[in-house]
């Protein structure tokens, strides 16, 4: 068949890479992808939010599958725009509906849900303009440390762990009334702190069955030692030591299970995958957030380790034959590190040219593009996450050190990247 894939990251070269070692796979197109992505594919110049464009595409490559890679076109309603068209019906669409992505979407949706089917997460409440006096009350009299979290999309940086009440209170009123995350943060959801070890928890759905895939840890402050700002990710290890059989156990009894069936109960149209973000608090896992696509860098450590077809798994989700599939997962650890722009996740420069990048193979290690352009016979820099180096190993330490020996290979001005990943599991 032929595919699309809309995208333009490491998930998207990762996915790629996956996608065209399928026998079921024709032709692969990516929009507007990346130069990591030209190596499997035909990148097309379609923005992922221009819907229209992309259908046009569609029809006119005889596509039979569209997999969306990233959270804002799900959230803006690709799936409804396919589905609810005579012309595109046909198309498999791997994603949930507009309404089901609120999951992501809406911090304040995702909480409300968790309540309805009991799904163990922190104590919340919501507040916006209307309700602002009250949300200072509020804040002035919760306990240390709070969290607060922009209701809708903010790029992986609505969320801000506050030390203390004046901290707080300030951000407070920097999203609410100066709009510092913009129409995300019109909306807060204030929090309690939960203290553990967090691990990401994929799941793939066609809204009645599901499987579960790889879980995995990623690793988002910018410093060694998880020091700094959040970024969109720095790098990520699967699988996570932790996360045994009963400790999985639990998850699907008190998690896994109550999420798909409170889609299935509301109704809400789901073929895709969903990501659930977790805390380990002594042993019992609670829900910071869903997702409702693939996490990057998680997915340049989970999908390497699947040894089934994806196609062959994305066409039985579309079809809703999931109860046919068993996902085989290799037993050897990955570790992703991640190469950024100097200055990310703050203002940073791009168009730097890149070295290394053919020169030097390792066995057991692979390069995804995140942020890169090709411009003649030269990989530029386009972002602030530029390189994703994912390496297998015998054990976390030797995967990171591998995925570390090949970055070193590697040239860009200002290259950054953290030596550290999965330390605390070395």
């Amino acid at each position: 068949m032929n595919i699309l894939l809309v995208g333009g990251g490491g998930r998207e070269h990762t996915l790629s890479w996956k996608i065209k070692k399928s026998n079921l796979c024709d032709q692969l197109f990516i929009a507007p992808g990346n130069a990591g992505t030209a190596q499997f594919g035909v990148n097309i110049a379609i923005s992922v939010n221009d819907f229209e464009s992309l259908a046009y595409f569609c029809l006119s490559n005889k596509i039979e599958m569209l997999i969306v890679g990233p959270e804002e076109p799900l959230v803006k309603g690709i799936y409804n725009f396919f589905k609810d068209s005579a012309a595109t019906a046909h198309i498999q669409v791997i994603g949930p509906s507009k309404k089901a992505a609120q999951l992501e979407g809406s911090k304040a949706f995702a909480k409300a849900f968790m309540d309805r089917y009991k799904i163990p997460t922190a104590a919340y409440k919501e507040f916006d303009a209307a309700t602002y006096e009250d949300g200072i009350t509020y804040i002035r009299n919760h306990t240390l440390p709070i969290v607060l979290k922009a209701d809708g999309l903010a790029a992986g940086k609505g969320v801000i762990i506050c030390n203390n009440h004046i901290e707080a209170l300030a951000e407070f009123q920097l999203m609410i009334q100066h709009s510092k995350f913009g129409e995300a943060g019109k909306r807060v959801v204030v929090e309690q702190f939960l203290d553990g070890i967090e691990v990401s928890i994929f799941v793939l759905t066609d809204g009645k069955n599901y499987v579960v895939l790889p879980e995995a840890k990623d690793y988002k402050k910018i410093g060694k030692g998880d020091r700094g700002p959040n970024t969109g990710g720095m790098g990520a290890v699967s699988p996570v030591p932790f996360v045994d059989a009963a400790y999985m156990e639990i998850v699907t009894q008190k998690i896994i299970k109550p999420t798909i069936e409170g889609l299935q109960k509301e109704a809400l149209d789901y073929k895709g995958f969903v990501f659930i973000g977790l805390i380990n608090v002594a042993g019992e896992p609670f829900v910071i957030e869903y997702n409702c696509r693939l996490g990057d860098p998680e997915t340049e450590v989970i999908i390497p380790r699947i040894e089934n077809d994806l196609v062959e798994i994305l066409s039985a989700t579309a079809q809703q034959r999931l109860n046919e599939i068993s996902i085989i997962t290799s037993p050897q650890i990955a570790v992703t590190v991640m190469a950024v722009s100097g200055g990310y996740p703050n203002e940073h420069e791009t168009g730097k040219v890149i070295t290394g990048l053919t020169e030097t193979k390792l066995e057991g290690t692979m390069i995804f593009h995140a942020g890169t352009r090709q411009e003649g016979d030269k990989v530029l820099t386009n972002g602030g996450r530029v390189l994703a180096v994912t390496s297998f190993g015998s054990t976390i330490a030797e995967a990171a050190e591998q995925s570390n020996y090949m970055l070193e290979q590697l040239h860009f001005d200002d290259m950054y990247y953290r030596e550290d990943i999965g330390y605390e599991f070395r």
